[in-house]
């Protein structure tokens, strides 16, 4: 008896091992096939484009004629087809033709697998079966949602940098959305000197060192509070947990939570890290300190203390030294320097709980680039 429940035991095991192994496969093929149609779904939009631009191009219609022959056209596919043949989706297509067949491929090659394992969109695109569509020059790597937002992009740079970090970082179509609308570019732009900017449009967003995850400002929108209302510093904190996702999400690439209110002691006295954070690209931990008002050079000296006690005391010797940042209402650059050392790698961050305004970005970024040349 024991010896047959032991062969059942084992065949158990087996049979766990089999189960997972194929469930991999089942839950890797679900997905391909999903972003297999979604791509499908964006070449051909990009060929129905190219086809209308070259009727044009032939001479056949002319502008005043363009939009009833559009307009015939919607009619007689929607009678074949159904929806999703206006003539409003028509005139989509063609913009989304003249927009990417002017601009160059997007490196596909050197997006690496996404950091939760997902299907490596850059394999997918390749391996697209139709010939109609193979043939296109400009591969692709997105959902059609995804290129209708990027589409309202003007800039080229800008739009670049938003369809590499799109596919790399797997956004959907709502974070694409919200990244877009808090001016993510234009805000890492202004913390980067003239080189850096102009890698954030041929390889998106590259975190080498500590300085390549701040932002200025942090856009907190998200967490609904109030900017003309006071709150606690517990308060803000209390929705920075609630709405954790999308904090990190904000922070930047590779950032995993670990604890809030995380207590050490130290010669009998308990301290209190806010918000303890680990980034996997940089291998270091992140502290991260919340404050409602002004900073003052005691906070600095505070975050200077937590960062040299996790250096020597919960550092690990392979990881990289602690990088303490805090997330103040209103910051001096002044101060920050004055008060810490040149190797301190300690850093301030103003919040808004609000969308910034984006035409300002721009035109401050405009400023800034022309200062440089």
């Amino acid at each position: 008896m024991a010896k047959k429940t032991e062969i059942a035991k084992k065949e158990s095991v087996n049979t766990d091992a089999l189960f997972d192994r194929i469930s991999a496969i089942i839950e890797e093929g679900r997905k391909y096939a999903v972003t297999a149609v979604n791509l499908a779904e964006v070449y051909s939009k990009y060929k129905i484009g190219e086809y209308i631009v070259e009727d044009e191009q032939e001479g056949h219609y002319r502008a005043r004629y363009g939009k009833r022959v559009l307009e015939t056209l919607s009619t007689r596919l929607t009678q074949k087809y159904g929806e999703g043949w206006s003539y409003r989706n028509l005139r989509e297509y063609k913009q989304f033709y003249t927009m990417y067949s002017s601009e160059s491929s997007t490196p596909t090659d050197e997006l690496p697998i996404s950091e939760k394992g997902e299907i490596n969109l850059a394999d997918t695109a390749r391996q697209m079966s139709s010939p109609k569509m193979a043939d296109t020059a400009r591969q692709f790597i997105l959902s059609w949602s995804h290129y209708l937002i990027l589409m309202r992009i003007k800039n080229e740079e800008e739009r670049r940098f938003y369809e590499i970090e799109s596919a790399r970082q797997q956004w959907s179509y709502r974070q694409l959305s919200r990244q877009v609308g808090s001016s993510l570019y234009e805000r890492l732009a202004l913390s980067r000197n003239k080189d850096e900017v102009m890698r954030l449009a041929t390889e998106g967003q590259t975190i080498e060192k500590p300085q390549d995850i701040i932002k200025n400002p942090l856009t907190l929108e998200f967490l609904g509070l109030k900017s003309n209302s006071s709150y606690t510093e517990s308060k803000l904190e209390t929705a920075i947990i609630d709405k954790l996702q999308d904090f990190l999400l904000e922070l930047g690439k590779g950032f995993l939570f670990e604890a809030r209110q995380k207590r050490f002691t130290f010669n009998e006295e308990h301290f209190f890290v806010d918000l303890v954070t680990y980034n996997r690209i940089l291998q270091c931990y992140v502290l991260i300190d919340l404050k409602t008002n002004k900073l003052t050079h005691q906070d600095l000296g505070q975050m200077q203390m937590y960062v040299n006690y996790y250096d020597r005391y919960v550092r690990l010797p392979h990881e990289k030294p602690t990088i303490g940042i805090l997330v103040c209402q209103e910051k001096n650059d002044a101060l920050v320097e004055l008060t810490l050392p040149k190797e301190a790698n300690i850093y301030a961050s103003e919040y808004a709980l609000y969308l910034p305004d984006k035409q300002e970005l721009q035109q401050k970024l405009k400023e800034w680039t022309e200062e440089l040349e």
